[in-house]
Formats: C-alpha cells, structure tokens, sequence
C-alpha cells in the first residue's frame, strides 16, 4: 500500500538524470550568497552596506561557481570515495 502525503508543492518532478546538474546549481546558489554576503559587509562594513553592491557580487560569483562546480564535483567525488569506508 503506497502513503499518499499530500503536499503544497504539486509540481512535476525532473528525471533523475539531471541530479548531477540541479545539486551544483543549488549549491552554488545558496554558497555564493552567504559568502559574497560576508565579503561585501567584510570589505565595506556595516554602515556602507549596499543590498544593489552585495546581489552584484553575488551574481557575478555565482556565474562563475557554477562552472567550476560541474567542473570540480565529479574530482571531488572521487577523492571522497578514496577517504570515505562504505557503509
């Protein structure tokens, strides 16, 4: 017997094929913003804070994290796998 949990969010579901894009492209977005944030405020302080100064770095690192992220992931990967015992 299946559990039906309802859900607000009824939207198609993408292949899982496509994990290995959608996981960097979340990543990348959640970590540039948090550190573009902290250097934005690091570099200007608090009192000249600028949210248009912060989104700009923030997009512009984010437009190169995200290469680099489905560049890196796969080595990264790897490397793991040589440290990590399986379960």
């Amino acid at each position: 017997m299946q559990s039906s949990k309802s859900s607000s969010f009824n939207f198609q579901k993408i292949p899982s094929r496509y994990a290995s894009i959608v996981l960097p492209f979340f990543l990348s977005i959640i970590m540039t913003f948090i550190v573009s944030c902290i250097s934005t405020l690091r570099s200007m302080g608090l009192a000249q804070f600028s949210f248009h100064t912060w989104i700009s770095t923030w997009g512009i690192s984010w437009l190169i994290a995200f290469p680099v992220l489905l560049l890196v992931l796969p080595i990264v990967r790897k490397i793991t796998m040589l440290l990590v015992r399986p379960a």
